[in-house]
C-alpha cells in the first residue's frame, strides 16, 4: 500500500496564535485548509504568554510612540515599514479579539486596563490578569472550531515539498502510529514558534525545538538574523520558567546580594523597565561580579512584597503559584530568585509584510509563507519589546491568512508522487535502525549547556569559535545516535531524535551569524566589540546551509524610515 496523498488549498503547520488566525481567514474565504500540529492547539506555546498585548489606546500614547519604542528597542535593526504596519493595526486587532469574546482586565471606568512594560514610553500592554496568551489562544481556538477548520494534532511535519522555487505541500507522519502522509497543497504556512530550547536555561515549552527552521534550510533557503536570541531577564532560578515582565510592570524591584536596587547603575531613567536585553545583561553582570544570591550565587532577587497580597492576587496570581510550586517562595512574603533565561527568537524564516517567504535577499518562494516567532518580518530587529510578540503573532497570522486566500486563486496545484517523502522516510529509518552508542539526551544536554556558555548573554570570538567546533563534533556524533523505542506507536524517542537533528543544524546558524557580526546590537552582545557599528552592520544577516551542512552568509538592507538611528540610552 502506497503513501496517502491528501489535497488541500492550504496547509498551516503550527496551531498557536499565528496559525489559528491564518486558518480562520482561509476558512472564512471558503478555502480548504488543514492545520497540522505536533501537540494539541491549546498546548501551543502562545498560551504561556503572561503579560499583555501592546496597542496604543491611551490619550497620552500614540502609534508614532509605539513605533519609536519598538524601533529604538530593536537597536534600529527592525524594518520600519513592517513596524508601522504592526503598530497602526494593533488597536483594531485588540478590538477584534474583544469582539470575539476575549475578556481583558478593566479599569474602574470600564476601559481595557494597560500596564507598563520595558522600553515603553507609556503603559500600553493590554492584559488579562497574568494569563493573556492563554485567554487569546482559547478565544482563537474556539473561533476556528466554530468555522469548522480541520485539525490534525499529534502529527509531525518532517519536510516541505520544494522544487524550482515552489512549495506545494508537506510530508508528515502521525505520531500515534508513525504512518506517513503527503499533504499536497497550493500554499503552505509555517507558524511553528521559536527555538529557545537550544539553550540550557530557557522559558520555552518542550515542543519549541525550532524544527521548521532547519527543514527550510535543508532546501538551501535562507534564515534571517538568527544570531539575535532574546534572554528574558526574569526566569525562575534553575528552571528558566518565566516570571512575566508584568511583575516588573506592576512595580517589582531587582535586588542583588547586598540588597541594592542595581538597575540604578545600568538604566537610571527606566530602572527595572529597561529593555529586555539591557536588563538581562545587568542581572548577568551582577552575578558574574559576585553579587548573586541563592545556593550557587547564580541568581538575583525579584521583590514584590511591597505590592501586598491583594494586588498580587488580582494582577499576578499565576506567577505567585509558579514561584511557590517550583521554588517554594511566596512572593507575597519574600523575594523570588530569578536569572536571565533564553526566551525569544528575533530571527527566523525571512518573509515580507504579507508573509511571503524569501528565496534570497531579492526573490520570493511561490506558495510558501510564515508568521509568528518562526518568521522574521523584522518588527523586532535585534531585540523585542515585551508584549510585542503576543501582538505580532495574531496580527501577521491574520494578515498572512488573507494574503494566502488571495494567492490561492492564482496558483495551480502542483501534483506530486510518493518520492517526495523519500527524505522523511530515510530519516525515520536511519534513526529507528541505527545501533550507535550515542544518546539523544546526552547530546542535547551538551548542546544546550555549551550554547548557554558560549553563545548566550555575553559572547566573544573565542567562545563562538569554541561553540562552532562543539556543534560540528556533536553533529558527527549524532550520526551514531541510538534510540531504545523501535515501535511505531507514540514513538517519542524517534520524535526527540528528529528534533535534536534540527536543533544541531540551526544552532550552527546562530553561532555563524554571531561570529561574523563584530559589534554589539540588542540581544547580541560581543565583549570584544562592545559598541554598535552602524557603518558596517546596520544590515540583516541571511544565512544558507549547503549539502555538507556548512553555513555561508550574505547581507540584506534594513528598511529605514522616519526614525534615524541614534544612541540607545535609557
Amino acid at each position: 500500500m502506497g503513501i496517502p496523498i491528501r489535497e488541500y488549498d492550504a496547509v498551516v503547520v503550527g496551531a498557536g496564535l499565528a496559525g489559528l488566525a491564518a486558518a480562520r481567514e482561509l476558512k472564512k474565504a471558503g478555502k480548504s485548509v488543514i492545520m497540522i500540529t505536533k501537540l494539541h492547539p491549546l498546548r501551543s506555546h502562545s498560551g504561556a504568554a503572561q503579560g499583555g498585548i501592546n496597542a496604543a489606546f491611551a490619550e497620552e500614547d500614540s502609534i508614532d510612540l509605539h513605533m519609536f519604542d519598538t524601533i529604538k528597542g530593536s537597536d534600529y535593526l527592525a524594518d520600519q515599514d513592517a513596524v508601522e504596519f504592526m503598530c497602526s493595526t494593533a488597536p483594531e486587532l485588540v478590538r477584534w479579539f474583544e469582539s470575539m469574546g476575549a475578556v481583558f482586565s478593566r479599569n474602574e471606568n470600564g476601559t481595557i486596563a494597560q500596564r507598563p512594560f520595558g522600553g515603553q514610553s507609556h503603559p500600553r500592554a493590554c492584559y488579562a490578569k497574568d494569563r493573556t496568551g492563554l485567554t487569546l489562544l482559547q478565544t482563537m481556538f474556539e473561533q476556528t472550531n466554530r468555522l469548522g477548520v480541520d485539525f490534525l494534532d499529534e502529527w509531525y511535519v518532517s519536510d516541505i515539498i520544494y522544487k524550482n522555487g515552489v512549495v506545494c505541500g508537506v510530508c508528515a507522519y502521525d505520531i500515534k502510529t508513525s504512518e506517513p502522509v503527503i499533504f499536497n497543497s497550493k500554499v503552505v504556512m509555517f507558524a511553528t514558534g521559536g527555538y529557545g530550547r537550544a539553550f540550557k536555561i530557557n522559558s520555552n515549552a518542550h515542543a519549541n525545538t525550532g524544527d521548521a527552521l532547519s527543514i527550510v534550510a535543508r532546501h538551501g533557503l535562507p534564515l534571517e538574523d538568527m544570531e539575535f536570541v532574546q534572554f528574558h531577564p526574569t526566569g525562575l532560578a534553575g528552571t528558566g520558567i518565566l516570571m512575566s515582565e508584568a511583575a516588573r510592570g506592576e512595580g517589582g524591584k531587582l535586588l542583588n546580594s547586598k540588597g541594592e536596587r542595581f538597575m540604578e547603575k545600568y538604566a537610571p531613567s527606566k530602572m527595572e523597565l529597561g529593555p529586555r536585553d539591557l536588563v538581562s545583561r545587568s542581572i548577568t553582570q551582577e552575578v558574574l561580579e559576585g553579587r548573586g544570591v541563592g545556593p550557587d550565587k547564580d541568581a538575583v532577587y525579584l521583590d514584590l512584597t511591597h505590592l501586598g497580597e491583594e494586588k498580587i492576587m488580582e494582577r499576578l496570581p499565576e506567577l505567585r503559584d509558579l514561584a511557590i510550586t517550583f521554588l517554594g517562595q511566596d512572593m507575597v512574603t519574600e523575594p523570588v530568585m530569578i536569572a536571565a533565561t533564553a526566551h525569544y527568537s528575533m530571527g527566523g524564516i525571512p518573509v515580507t509584510i504579507e508573509g511571503r517567504a524569501k528565496k534570497n535577499t531579492k526573490d520570493l518562494v511561490t506558495g510558501f509563507y510564515a508568521a509568528g516567532e518562526c518568521a522574521c518580518v523584522s518588527v523586532h530587529g535585534a531585540n523585542r519589546l515585551g508584549a510585542n510578540s503576543v501582538l505580532e503573532a495574531p496580527l501577521f497570522g491574520r494578515h498572512v491568512g488573507k494574503t494566502m486566500a488571495e494567492d490561492i486563486d492564482k496558483i495551480e496545484l502542483t501534483p506530486v508522487d510518493e518520492s517526495v517523502a523519500d527524505a522523511m522516510l530515510a530519516e525515520m529509518k536511519m534513526l529507528t535502525e541505527n545501533n550507535g552508542d550515542e544518546r539523544v539526551v546526552g547530546l542535547r544536554s551538551e548542546l544546550q549547556a555549551s550554547m548557554t556558555e558560549n553563545a548566550g548573554v555575553f559572547r566573544t570570538k573565542e567562545s563562538l569559535e569554541k561553540e562552532k567546533k562543539i556543534i560540528k563534533e556533536l553533529r558527527e556524533r549524532f550520526k551514531n545516535v541510538r534510540i531504545d523505542d523501535k515501535s511505531p506507536i507514540y514513538n517519542t524517542d524517534l520524535q526527540e531524535a528528529i528534533e535534536l537533528g534540527h536543533m544541531l543544524e540551526y544552532s550552527a546558524f546562530i553561532v555563524e551569524g554571531a561570529l561574523a557580526r563584530n559589534e554589539s546590537r540588542g540581544a547580541h552582545f560581543r565583549n570584544d566589540f562592545e559598541v554598535r557599528d552602524d557603518d558596517n552592520f546596520l544590515k540583516h544577516t541571511y544565512a544558507y546551509m549547503d549539502e555538507n551542512g556548512d553555513v555561508s552568509l550574505e547581507y540584506g538592507e534594513v528598511k529605514l524610515g522616519k526614525f534615524e538611528p541614534e544612541a540607545r540610552t535609557y
